[in-house]
């Protein structure tokens, strides 16, 4: 089963690195995923400017896509296009998977023919334990929503989809700036397979844009964006604000 990493990328060279070697890294635990026949790294050098091209094409074996037209979703789409695996992980540039993190998403691909879609918690790495646990309380009742088959659950930078099963459903939607785009994924896909989120799938990543808006800010604005995808079909929230390390 072939499996393609999409990595979109808007003036992140400050982090691109660590988010590819993570994922490198992760190939080379798995010998029988040759990068470049069973498994492939995609970059997308989302209108940048600063050096974010010249870090990603430092890495051997990472192939890199200039899209000059801004935007998270028009990235992941670039991304999924210019990919051929089966499985399509899509993994934020801020965001570093850890050790077993492959082994997690082959296992349950493989065990259960019904998945087209996987996705886990962030674990903010430069947040205070006590955010950290609001956040994870944030998780908690998504998923419990989600047991009761109220909702599907995604987190956007952190989730693996079924290549033929998102192409059934449409694609990437891009008319949605940036909100909301998980939980499109999430409540499309679920019509036509099982879309799971589990603890099991964990990935590090930074909590800049929660610590620069606030933490009760931020849990608002995508907890109203999120019940509008499914209310209303459309984020919320159209505008939103990018945040980059100084």
């Amino acid at each position: 089963m072939k499996i393609s990493f999409v990595v979109p990328a808007y003036n992140e060279e400050k982090v691109l690195g660590k988010c590819l070697e993570a994922i490198m890294a992760e190939l080379g635990r798995h010998p029988e995923l040759t990068l470049g026949q069973d498994a492939e790294v995609v970059v997308v050098n989302n209108a940048s400017t600063d050096k974010t091209g010249e870090v990603a094409r430092s890495f051997a074996g990472v192939q890199v896509i200039d899209e000059p037209r801004k935007g998270l979703v028009q990235a992941r789409k670039s991304g999924f296009d210019s990919t051929t695996g089966e499985l399509v992980a899509n993994v934020d540039s801020d965001t570093i998977v850890p050790e077993g993190w492959l082994n997690t998403v082959l296992h349950n691909f493989e065990h259960d023919p019904k998945l087209v879609a996987l996705s886990g918690p962030y674990i903010y790495y430069d947040l205070s334990a006590f955010s950290r646990g609001l956040v994870h309380l944030f998780y908690f009742f998504g998923y419990i929503l989600g047991l009761l088959r109220l909702i599907a659950m995604l987190q956007g930078g952190n989730f693996v989809i079924k290549r033929d099963a998102w192409a059934q459903v449409g694609g990437f939607d891009t008319n949605i700036a940036f909100y909301g785009e998980d939980t499109d994924v999430a409540k499309r896909l679920q019509r036509v397979g099982r879309v799971r989120w589990t603890w099991s799938l964990p990935a590090l990543t930074s909590g800049r844009r929660i610590a620069q808006e606030g933490i009760v800010v931020m849990s608002l604005r995508y907890t109203i964006n999120n019940l509008w995808m499914y209310w209303c079909n459309k984020p919320f929230s159209k505008q939103y604000k990018d945040i980059r390390p100084n």
